[in-house]
């Protein structure tokens, strides 16, 4: 695997603790999704202490309406599931560009 380069600190910053609707797949869950990253694929990133990279990722069949925090565009992403043993994360992801990916988290 290439080693990814990391997103510029500008972009981060500008990224960062954008909260967006709860509107998921047609109905409304509890909780908001806040955007946690975004990040260049392949990119260690760690949720309960797993690289999400590492992990065969679960499609629950859910998905969140967001827009872009940064330009605005809207998208429908996946919401995925990582179980290992005793831990269990759930996120919803979805490539903004070419190997660019927004990462969120439902918070409650």
């Amino acid at each position: 695997m290439n080693k990814a380069l990391p997103a510029t600190t500008a972009i981060r910053n500008a990224l960062r603790d954008t909260t967006h609707s709860n509107f998921v797949s047609g109905y409304y869950m509890s909780g908001i999704w806040k955007h946690k990253a975004t990040i260049i694929d392949g990119q260690t990133f760690k949720l309960k202490e797993l690289n999400i990279w590492d992990y065969q990722w679960e499609d629950t069949g859910n998905s969140i309406q967001i827009k872009d925090p940064m330009y605005g565009k809207d998208y429908k992403l996946n919401i995925y599931r990582i179980v290992k043993e005793n831990i269990k994360i759930q996120f919803a992801a979805g490539e903004f560009s070419n190997c660019v990916w927004g990462i969120y988290l439902e918070s409650t």
